[in-house]
């Protein structure tokens, strides 16, 4: 973002780095991995958990519904009860809340307490997510720090596509339990490395004390979180009923297959994203939205047809792969030292897309069918584009 003033996630240290720390970024990036990891897994667990568990495989769904719901309901509340303390201990914080979840989840057999763990998942979570962003921005100079989100984010593809399945696999080969202790293991393992490459970041200043209803109201900011939610609200209706609209196809039996294609794909997003965020935002988040319309287009068009879905997947998952990144840039520009509490917003909505897909999806499912879930999209998107074609000083960098 050369020649121009950027306004950040929060003021930059005075020493911030004018190359890329990879190692405390790619510490985010970890964090944010186990993250994702730990929501997901009993997903792919179902019948082990369920059978260890005594209980069926929709209560053990629910284990992922409950982490879900904590991050949406904490993540306001827990960052504006916390925004006077220094980033990295509240950080580390974060991350040690995973090493107790999962080690709990690992041990118990009684469902209601680990219910009550996923719950406490969910918190560490939104506490965790509300802080990467500002984080990874404040250790660079304004003009990467659009780059420095996208490394820092790296970790949610590979989660995605690298990470659920080999922790389903290992689960399945081992026992899910293990599954569990080992990620509480690599917890540890992150919480030391964390501590030794991480800069210490004070507090924010006077601006990040200032109610919420001010941050909601900065110039842009409904703009780019509305954006974010329409956006998100597309992809989770097609991705959290990805397996019956894939089976038009005749793609049940390599749906696993798929789901690698899409976040190999995202990851090629959010490479590009990271290339170009610091100049071209509004660009990248039009071309995300388009790029993710035109799949829509092709599904609705062709839904029976195998190659129509792979090609349009690898196209999905290119423009979402980047999107978070770019919403976080966005929100980041708006909220300079009022940047976390802006980011908690960006959980907040994130999470709430997400769980009114499922119910989106899911009335469509039961009415009209799956063939008729990317029209849905297609509405949702271009109500995307129109937002962001109508509002572009939502986009750009704040002068001061």
């Amino acid at each position: 973002m050369s020649g121009h003033a950027v306004d950040s996630t929060a003021l930059p240290l005075p020493n911030a780095a004018s190359r890329l720390p990879f190692g405390g970024l790619l510490a985010l990036a970890c964090a944010g991995f186990i993250t994702i990891l730990t929501e997901a897994l009993p997903a792919g667990l179902l019948s082990p958990m369920s059978a260890d568990l005594g209980v069926s495989r929709a209560l053990v769904g629910q284990l992922v519904t409950i982490y879900a719901l904590g991050s949406l309901v904490a993540a306001l509340p827990m960052t504006a009860l916390t925004r006077r303390w220094p980033r990295r201990p509240l950080l580390l914080t974060a991350i040690a809340g995973f090493v107790v979840v999962n080690s709990i989840t690992a041990m118990t057999h009684h469902y209601g307490l680990m219910l009550v763990a996923r719950f406490c998942a969910g918190i560490s979570a939104g506490l965790l997510w509300s802080l990467v962003a500002g984080y990874a921005s404040r250790m660079v100079v304004p003009q990467l720090q659009g780059r420095a989100i996208a490394v820092a984010m790296v970790g949610t593809p590979l989660a995605l596509s690298l990470g659920i399945p080999a922790g389903t696999l290992l689960g399945q080969t081992i026992g899910w339990r293990w599954a569990f202790g080992l990620m509480s293991l690599l917890s540890v393992g992150l919480l030391v490395w964390a501590r030794l490459v991480l800069p210490p970041l004070p507090a924010p200043g006077a601006a990040a004390q200032q109610p919420l209803g001010n941050v909601l109201r900065l110039r842009g900011m409904r703009t780019a979180l509305l954006t974010m939610f329409l956006y998100v609200l597309a992809h989770n209706v097609l991705y959290t009923y990805i397996e019956p609209f894939a089976a038009l196809s005749g793609a049940a039996a390599w749906l696993d297959r798929l789901l690698l294609v899409f976040g190999v794909a995202a990851l090629v997003g959010i490479w590009i994203t990271g290339l170009l965020v610091d100049r071209w935002l509004r660009e990248l988040v039009i071309a995300s939205t388009l790029a993710f319309a035109l799949s829509a287009v092709a599904f609705g068009l062709w839904p029976g047809t195998p190659w129509v879905l792979l090609i349009g997947t690898v196209v999905w998952g290119v423009s979402f792969g980047g999107v978070a990144t770019q919403f976080q840039t966005a929100v980041a520009r708006r909220a300079d030292e009022a940047g976390d509490i802006a980011q908690s917003f960006v959980v907040t909505g994130w999470n709430l897309a997400i769980a009114l897909a499922g119910i989106v999806g899911g009335v469509m499912l039961e009415t009209v069918g799956e063939r008729w879930l990317p029209a849905v999209l297609l509405v949702l998107l271009l109500a995307t584009l129109v937002v962001v074609l109508r509002q572009p000083r939502a986009w750009a960098p704040i002068a001061h």
